[in-house]
């Protein structure tokens, strides 16, 4: 078998004859089927890197719009924060008043909700000795006609102890419990001079009495809160005007009652320093227990407190 063969090319010179070997047939054959076939892997990975480049757009858009929502998430985060930040400000403002106005000198190393519990656990005390001991006015407070203590008495011209403090008062004057108790007498006390007298036994030895009344509200036995209308002032008695006589006693000690009239909240600490005949100490122990008043960061009074009932014997 010849193993030559002979390849013809016609040109505008004429015509041109090669007589090669078969290998080189084959050769070129192999070499064409070879390049198409890079051609189409070329095409076929040109095809393939379109569509990567297609799907690493698609995730490099989603992964932006996730940066973009998270970027908005952190940014309404640092605003939560700082909105916080400034109402935990605000809180710490407020609650440092409220320390000032019932007396607490906050610890540097206490948290804002140690210093919050604290001053819930006071507040929760100073309200039931507000309650349970008598304080404020009894009536609307316009003044006082005769102080607490020795004076020449309207009626009898002679020097002797006033017992209360005569709180000036028009006729029918709505009289009202100055703390919680349970009415001892309610009548006309004719020994005493009172008149129209009512007698209110409180907790933890206190009592207080309302003189000269023009009409008496509430009977011997009864229960009445703070606060609880009990009668209207008069002029009944030995009195020389329509006033309020009261008083306040503690063991039937007689007490200067304007400090108990003045004594609130924001004149919490005053009563302490002033009225040196009551326990006060052991009276606001006993109550802070009696009331299951417990604090579970700080079970004592607070320092400053300690300090100013630690001077009243």
């Amino acid at each position: 078998m010849d193993k030559r063969f002979t390849v013809t090319i016609h040109d505008l010179n004429g015509v041109k004859q090669y007589n090669l070997h078969q290998i080189v047939k084959k050769v070129l054959l192999y070499a064409g089927a070879g390049l198409v076939t890079f051609i189409a892997a070329g095409v076929a990975f040109i095809f393939f890197l379109n569509a990567s480049l297609d799907t690493i757009d698609e995730k490099k858009r989603a992964l932006e719009e996730h940066n973009a929502e998270l970027r908005e998430s952190i940014l309404s985060a640092e605003n939560d924060l700082q909105a916080k930040q400034e109402e935990l400000s605000v809180v710490s403002d407020k609650l440092g008043s409220i320390e000032t106005l019932i007396g607490l000198a906050p610890e540097a190393e206490n948290t804002l909700l140690e210093r919050v519990e604290i001053a819930n656990l006071t507040s929760a005390q100073r309200a039931v000795l507000l309650q349970h001991i008598p304080s404020g006015s009894p009536v609307e407070y316009k003044g006082i006609t005769s102080k607490f203590g020795y004076r020449i008495h309207p009626t009898l011209q002679r020097k002797e102890l006033h017992r209360g403090t005569d709180l000036r008062a028009a006729m029918k004057t709505k009289l009202y419990a100055t703390a919680d108790g349970v009415i001892e007498y309610a009548g006309n006390h004719k020994a005493s001079g009172y008149g129209r007298l009512i007698i209110l036994d409180h907790n933890y030895g206190f009592k207080t009495y309302y003189g000269h009344l023009n009409k008496i509200l509430v009977k011997a036995g009864q229960y009445v809160k703070k606060g609880d209308l009990i009668g209207l002032t008069g002029n009944s008695g030995m009195s020389n005007g329509p006033h309020l006589h009261y008083e306040v006693r503690y063991i039937q000690r007689v007490l200067n009652p304007y400090w108990f009239v003045k004594w609130d909240v924001e004149n919490y600490n005053t009563i302490f320093e002033k009225e040196t005949k009551v326990p006060w100490q052991f009276l606001v122990a006993t109550i802070t227990q009696d009331h299951n008043l417990q604090n579970p960061v700080q079970t004592t009074p607070p320092s400053s407190q300690l300090a100013l009932l630690s001077k009243v014997k």
